[in-house]
């Protein structure tokens, strides 16, 4: 039985990523690249997010998945770890009074680009009657260190339960909600979920998202 239930497990988690590694969620229809092409920033410095969700864990999650898809996309990412020890010798030690900081001092401090606001909308896992949903919603926007125009904005969306058809009898749900809550209880749900999130988010090449940084073949060429 052990070993069923853990092969279901693995599978269950194999989809879960299979399913999340879709598309991303559109921003404005005939988004406006000019000032992001005048300025191809080089390198990005990338803040705490904010936590706007009630999961007190969603700023440090959300900021440990940010960095692979802008690396991916060709950028130079600024290493949290650096930002961060930079951040608290200057006795700032919260995502709020870091965005509060103004332009002139981030480039100040870092030397980078451009900036990347995030702010984390939902985070975690919501329980239902019989279900339970975990999801992550994040926002984002990307200004210029040198001149602070804004150069993109956007948004994005993921949960686990993306994909999942309805199971027909009531006895059906019941048996899936049983099923669902005990992977859920076994695996971590929302590090998939926050991973895809953020790359919808900010990997380059998707409609209304960023632009490819100058590490990628396709710079200059979107």
């Amino acid at each position: 039985m052990m070993r069923m239930l853990a092969h279901g497990v693995a599978g269950g988690m194999w989809l879960l990523a299979l399913l999340l590694s879709g598309c991303a969620t559109p921003t404005k229809a005939g988004y406006d690249y000019s000032e992001y092409r005048q300025a191809r920033p080089l390198s990005i410095l990338v803040l705490p997010p904010l936590n706007s969700s009630v999961d007190v864990a969603a700023s440090d999650g959300m900021l440990a998945q940010v960095t692979f898809p802008l690396a991916e996309s060709g950028y130079y990412v600024m290493p949290v770890a650096v930002t961060a020890e930079t951040f608290k010798q200057n006795g700032l030690n919260n995502p709020t009074d870091v965005h509060g900081l103004p332009i002139a001092k981030l480039r100040e401090l870092f030397g980078a680009d451009a900036v990347l606001y995030i702010d984390v909308k939902e985070y975690g896992t919501s329980y239902k009657v019989i279900a339970s949903y975990t999801n992550v919603k994040a926002q984002a926007k990307l200004v210029d260190l040198r001149s602070g125009k804004l150069l993109w904005e956007g948004e994005s969306w993921a949960s686990n339960q993306e994909g999942q058809q309805s199971q027909g009898s009531l006895v059906g749900v019941l048996i899936y909600a049983v099923i669902n809550q005990v992977i859920s209880n076994l695996t971590d749900q929302i590090t998939p979920v926050a991973a895809a999130a953020a790359n919808r988010l900010l990997a380059a090449g998707q409609p209304n998202g960023m632009l490819y940084g100058p590490r990628s073949p396709l710079y200059q060429k979107d």
